[in-house]
């Protein structure tokens, strides 16, 4: 299939579109929800939103945040919006070494080590008079639940029924977490499946067991899986009680994966990077050893 062939659904009242991936596997219908259309490029920009708002509706004078790369372009392009300014902690050579979010207005504090050490600096950070936490699980993390969610209204509004199952990226499970709790307000059933960077992150190695932290000499990041590395995950075990909640699972994707699914992706006019087609990687995995039927909803992150 060319791109000038691919089908796309109308952008919905939320911003991003629904792609009608056709083909792409036997049996079943794969819709593509493709979240890098965001103006950050990522699948956080309404949580940031989120977070912004409430900051904002408390006084709060600055936001101070940790990234791999996605939730800091979110965040600064949500601060720079209204003026608020905003602190992003970043480890050093991940992403694009902080460009997009300093062009932003985003002030990016680079740190030798990994996400973990860049979320310890910016918890320091936010002690600062006027600052607030604007971490994933910091004290606005029902804000940023309340944006992660938005994607499950999405699909509500545009879906006549439940898909089959819905494949989501995890990092910190933030995600997951907020899509089954807005998935429930909304009654729909829907069984989540997590993917993420195999053997690099907790809630891929644990499941299906409970949650234990890895190793962090025990991971490996590369320029394709670098978003999705975590030894630790900030919400990993209420994650996983999510997905198990929802009758879903946890599957592992490798950097060729991941190059795949973001090639096919292509064909279909969308343009992620390695790491934010981890959901299609892992479906199409899963398809090699399980028939799937019905439809299915794959989550874009990041490009």
């Amino acid at each position: 299939m060319s791109v000038d062939t691919y089908v796309e659904h109308p952008i919905d009242a939320y911003g991003t579109p629904l792609i009608d991936a056709q083909d792409l596997v036997p049996g079943a219908r794969i819709l593509v929800k493709d979240e890098t259309r965001y103006a950050s490029g990522s699948h956080k920009e309404p949580a940031a939103r989120q977070v912004v708002a409430r900051a904002i509706a408390e006084g709060r004078r600055r936001i101070v945040i940790a990234t791999c790369g996605n939730y800091g372009r979110a965040m600064a392009m949500a601060c720079g919006a209204i003026g608020m300014p905003c602190t992003v902690v970043l480890p050093t050579g991940w992403s694009d070494g902080g460009a997009f979010m300093r062009s932003a207005g985003a002030d990016v504090h680079l740190i030798d080590g990994s996400y973990e050490d860049a979320v310890d600096e910016s918890r320091r950070l936010a002690t600062l008079d006027g600052a607030i936490d604007g971490n994933v699980d910091g004290p606005y993390v029902e804000a940023v639940f309340t944006g992660h969610g938005t994607v499950a209204h999405a699909l509500h509004a545009e879906l006549a029924e439940p898909p089959a199952a819905l494949w989501i990226p995890v990092g910190n499970g933030t995600t997951v977490i907020a899509v089954h709790k807005a998935l429930g307000r909304l009654g729909w059933d829907v069984p989540l499946h997590g993917v993420g960077s195999a053997g690099n992150n907790p809630l891929v190695t644990s499941w299906p067991g409970p949650y234990r932290m890895l190793d962090p000499d025990s991971v490996t990041t590369t320029d394709h899986n670098q978003p999705l590395v975590n030894w630790h995950a900030l919400q990993g075990p209420e994650a996983l009680d999510a997905i198990r909640a929802s009758g879903g699972a946890v599957h592992a994707a490798t950097d060729d994966e991941l190059l795949t699914a973001r090639h096919l992706l292509a064909e279909y006019g969308a343009q992620p990077t390695a790491a934010g087609s981890v959901a299609l990687a892992g479906l199409l995995a899963h398809a090699r050893s399980t028939a799937l039927t019905g439809t299915h909803v794959v989550l874009l992150s990041g490009r």
